[in-house]
């Protein structure tokens, strides 16, 4: 399937140069064809505004970082900051790789993957798509693959 959309800079913005509009409010229907280019626009309209959200926060980390001390006089105070700021460094290094799974997800939709189980072929529901649209499995595949995981370790 072609690309409906234009590609993304490297910020995660770009022109959108699917000439799709989506109405007022739109949301994908289970009514409409699966993955058609209604539903395939409003996905990636969807990562891309995560990805820009999370992109957003990455920088306001880096420019607090950049103007407020680390160094507080009192040692408890220095050690709540040292916490506080490795717990957000943690948080945007799994951002970076969530990132990656949204620039996967984008790509998928380019290729005429997106919405489709990576191990059945089968449809990823809707349902499933909006609370996770990075999604690459179907809920049944995800938990075999997370029983088969769960097994491995025990061995």
């Amino acid at each position: 399937m072609a690309s409906l959309a234009g590609s993304p800079d490297k910020n995660g913005s770009g022109s959108n140069g699917s000439g799709i509009e989506l109405p007022e409010g739109y949301r994908p229907s289970p009514d409409e064809e699966f993955m058609g280019p209604l539903q395939l626009e409003y996905f990636r309209r969807r990562l891309l505004d995560w990805k820009k959200q999370i992109l957003s926060e990455a920088e306001g980390t880096l420019a607090t970082l950049q103007s407020e001390p680390l160094r507080e006089p009192d040692l408890n105070d220095r050690a709540s900051s040292e916490t506080d700021w490795s717990i957000e460094l943690r948080t945007r290094d799994r951002q970076r790789k969530l990132i990656s799974k949204i620039d996967s997800a984008l790509r998928r939709i380019d290729e005429g993957e997106y919405g489709y189980c990576e191990v059945t072929g089968e449809p990823i529901s809707l349902g499933r798509l909006e609370a996770r649209p990075i999604a690459t499995m179907t809920v049944e595949a995800q938990e075999r693959h997370e029983r088969q995981e769960k097994v491995s370790r025990d061995d």
